[in-house]
């Protein structure tokens, strides 16, 4: 397990679910169903909203390293004040305490650090499950990504279009998701990417698949989009960078490792697949051949 002093509230809870007792579990799936604004109200009204005792909130607390609830909610507020801020307050915060060395290096020691908490806190039975899920062809599979994940979207989706077929990328407006929304059928799966300053309209298009029946992946941050609360699985990839941008490589690393094991589930389908579509290549002649 990670140094709690660097887990978010929300990934103490669930390294430490376990260990909390029937109370406990039910207070952090309250605080994490609606995460973090449960957490940011008074002890008493968090404990009523989960139905269980203020003792059993600060108890809570402790368990997590906290010295009490007051602790835990000022680390909800840090967060919270985190998912929202820009790319100059970004900027600046990382530029107060750059170390003397070079940005090559300071970044490269930044990824590291963010894939081996990510991996420490991805679960391989979900990575599995999400697998599973896409590797059925009997689902359609939708894709969506934001204003900066966009591009994440569009790589996965040209590598699931050249593994099966029913894959469909959402255009970049929200404004046609509607046109999209109306294939969605009970048990498609919509594979969403939603990080920090995490956009209203991913939260709608994620209600309305869900109530079409669809099942929601996500991929987002550490912090948690609000889309998470609506999905099936999650994967919580970690974004910080010494950048006014976040990092989007762990997220990559997730990708490409699901593209993987998509591909591995009917080999011989996908690579019947591939072959066809090389032949189409070959056709227009996009691609130069040296023999």
């Amino acid at each position: 397990m990670e140094p709690a002093e660097t887990l978010t509230v929300a990934e103490r809870m669930r390294a430490g679910f376990a260990g909390l007792t029937r109370a406990e579990r039910q207070l952090a799936n309250a605080m994490l169903a609606n995460y973090p604004l449960l957490g940011l109200d008074s002890i008493t009204a968090v404990a009523a909203a989960a139905g269980v005792s203020a003792a059993s909130v600060v108890r809570m607390a402790k368990k997590l390293g906290y010295a009490g609830f007051p602790e835990m909610q000022a680390a909800l507020r840090g967060e919270l004040e985190a998912t929202i801020s820009g790319p100059i307050a970004k900027h600046d915060r990382w530029a107060g305490r750059a170390p003397d060395a070079h940005i090559l290096n300071r970044f490269a020691g930044q990824v590291e650090e963010n894939l081996r908490q990510t991996l420490a806190q991805l679960s391989p039975e979900t990575f599995n499950a999400v697998a599973d899920l896409i590797s059925d062809r009997n689902r359609a599979i939708h894709i969506a990504g934001g204003r900066i994940t966009r591009t994440l979207a569009e790589y996965f989706f040209t590598h699931m279009q050249m593994i099966r077929g029913g894959v469909t990328l959402l255009a970049a407006s929200a404004n046609v998701w509607p046109h999209y929304l109306i294939d969605m059928k009970p048990g498609d799966v919509l594979v969403a990417f939603d990080v920090r300053r995490y956009q209203q309209e991913m939260l709608k298009l994620a209600e309305m698949a869900k109530g079409r029946g669809a099942v929601l992946v996500l991929f987002t941050d550490q912090w948690g989009s609000p889309v998470a609360r609506l999905a099936t699985h999650s994967f919580h990839a970690r974004i910080e960078a010494p950048s006014a941008w976040d990092s989007s490589v762990v997220t990559l690393f997730i990708l490409e490792a699901l593209i993987a094991a998509v591909q591995d589930a009917d080999w011989e389908e996908t690579r019947e697949r591939m072959k066809t579509l090389d032949e189409l290549f070959d056709r227009t002649r996009l691609f130069r051949k040296f023999v």
